[in-house]
């Protein structure tokens, strides 16, 4: 259980900062909920104003840690970009719309419910039949039909949260699973073959789409996706696409758009309640929370926040030791107030973006090596440092491992 938060537990300046610098993160909502008495009554007739009903599906690349380790990073950006637009095109030649800013290679759609789902499940059908004949990498989808609240450009509540993590960490490439939820929706002689695919916590049963009616569309959305690059970037990322494999113009790209930074990738636990919605609230507290560390220690450390995200912080630095001091402060402090996190630590060449709407974004091989460390194989309470941290900081207690994460045998150190 979370402690009741109030207001003024957080810097006065946090709730000062305009929307379009916070991102994804909706402070006003959370203001209101820690100006009332924190009952579940206060939470559903907040989140009564938020709520929408209808289909979330998720998508995210299959076999993409196995590729970094092979291309560079404008030959990555350039080779997710095209099933991203497939996904954004389709669904929203159907009424979809895009949720949230699509810059790394997951993406996240939104259909009112008046979308048959028989269109939809042809949609998706469609999408990965252009995936499969257009794109260097595949996809793996996942849908579900329900309540979920929008705010702060995102989708919230515990059956979006299933769905985005059914989509990351259990559905194969080419594979569409879509829950129980969506097949009750289908007429009686819908034409698609399904097949069971067990269950999943707040999703209920799901089912594989192996084949069915495709969507016959005579020209697709020309609206590009929720997108994080300025014009001149994607500009000549599109270029690139039509010469992928050219050295010369990657060296050109990778000189005039990357950077060298240290990233530094903050996981939180996150917590129960016996109310979904005051879990909501109080997730969205504890991410705050983090918010708020951030904005009192990185300017000591010389560090810079990208973003704050559900669970997630990311941070850059310069300056290695100074990454490590800021990730022991950050744990120290979170811990000190009863959540638990763990953290990953890698340098490299990223590209970050400042997103037209305010706010930052991220991308680069640093941010999926230092998730791969922390989310997929840490231990809450820890820090993992890259064999590339490590050598350039002073860390003599960290004890090295070595473990295999989608193909690929990662060497990290823990502490």
């Amino acid at each position: 259980m979370v402690t009741k938060l109030a207001r003024t537990q957080y810097s006065p300046a946090l709730f000062d900062l305009a929307q379009d610098i916070v991102g994804g993160l909706p402070l006003r909502l959370l203001g209101r909920w820690l100006e009332s008495d924190q009952t579940e009554a206060d939470a559903m007739r907040l989140l009564e104003a938020c709520r929408v009903t209808g289909y979330n599906v998720v998508s995210d690349s299959t076999g993409l840690t196995r590729l970094t380790a092979e291309r560079g990073l404008m030959e990555i950006l350039a080779i997710i970009d095209q099933p991203k637009a497939i996904v954004h095109a389709l669904g929203s030649a159907i009424g979809g719309e895009g949720v949230g800013i699509w810059a790394a290679d997951n993406t996240q759609m939104f259909y009112p419910a008046a979308v048959a789902a028989e269109r939809l499940l042809a949609a998706l059908l469609t999408v990965q039949d252009e995936v499969a004949r257009r794109c260097a990498v595949k996809i793996g989808l996942a849908a579900h039909f329900g309540d979920f609240y929008g705010a702060g450009g995102g989708l919230y509540g515990d059956e979006s949260d299933a769905i985005e993590e059914l989509a990351e960490d259990h559905i194969g490439g080419g594979e569409i699973v879509v829950s129980e939820a969506v097949v009750r929706r289908l007429p009686p002689a819908h034409g698609f073959a399904l097949v069971a695919r067990g269950a999943a916590a707040g999703l209920g049963a799901l089912w594989r789409v192996t084949d069915g009616p495709r969507l016959s569309l005579g020209t697709s959305s020309s609206k590009r996706y929720p997108i994080p690059y300025s014009d001149a970037f994607y500009a000549d990322l599109v270029r690139f696409e039509g010469r992928l494999g050219d050295p010369e113009l990657a060296r050109e790209m990778t000189a005039k758009y990357t950077q060298h930074k240290v990233v530094v990738l903050v996981e939180r636990q996150s917590q129960d309640a016996d109310s979904r919605a005051v879990a909501l609230f109080n997730n969205l507290s504890l991410s705050a929370t983090m918010k708020d560390a951030g904005l009192r220690h990185l300017a000591e450390a010389r560090g810079v926040e990208v973003k704050v995200s559900g669970p997630l912080g990311i941070y850059t630095f310069d300056d290695p030791a100074r990454a490590l001091a800021f990730a022991r402060t950050f744990r120290r402090e979170l811990a000190a107030g009863g959540i638990a996190c763990r953290i990953g630590v890698d340098l490299g060449p990223v590209l970050v973006f400042d997103l037209a709407g305010g706010g930052k974004d991220i991308a680069g091989m640093p941010v999926n090596i230092a998730s791969k460390m922390a989310q997929d194989r840490g231990e809450w309470g820890k820090v993992y440092l890259s064999d590339r941290v490590h050598a350039r900081v002073d860390a003599p207690e960290f004890r090295e491992l070595r473990f295999h994460v989608s193909g690929v045998e990662l060497r990290a150190f823990e502490g």
